[in-house]
């Protein structure tokens, strides 16, 4: 029997990472507040799983003022947009097969 879990990826294993990813394959980039809106999490929790994505290459982090504001947004990089399909394959595969 193959390994059916071969193609899931850990970097993905947990909900908020998972959730930062679903938000931007769907969008161009989202910045820490709507990241920590649309997640319910909080600064020190984002942070540290937005920074697991970047260690990985699976996110790039751009940082600016805006005006006297700082602000950081998120974009998926091409490799985080590959792994994460598969990843969304692989979980698919699982759930159908009995």
């Amino acid at each position: 029997m193959k390994n059916i879990i071969l193609n899931i990826n850990k970097a993905f294993d947990h909900r908020i990472r998972l959730g930062i990813m679903s938000i931007l394959m769907v969008n161009e980039y989202a910045d820490f507040n709507t990241l920590k809106e649309l997640l319910g999490a909080t600064d020190g929790n984002l942070a540290s799983h937005t920074k697991a994505l970047e260690k990985v290459d699976f996110i790039k982090v751009e940082k600016q003022f805006i005006g006297r504001k700082p602000n950081t947004k998120y974009l998926a990089t091409e490799l985080g947009r590959m792994e994460f399909k598969k990843h969304i394959n692989a979980l698919e595969k699982l759930i159908k097969n009995k």
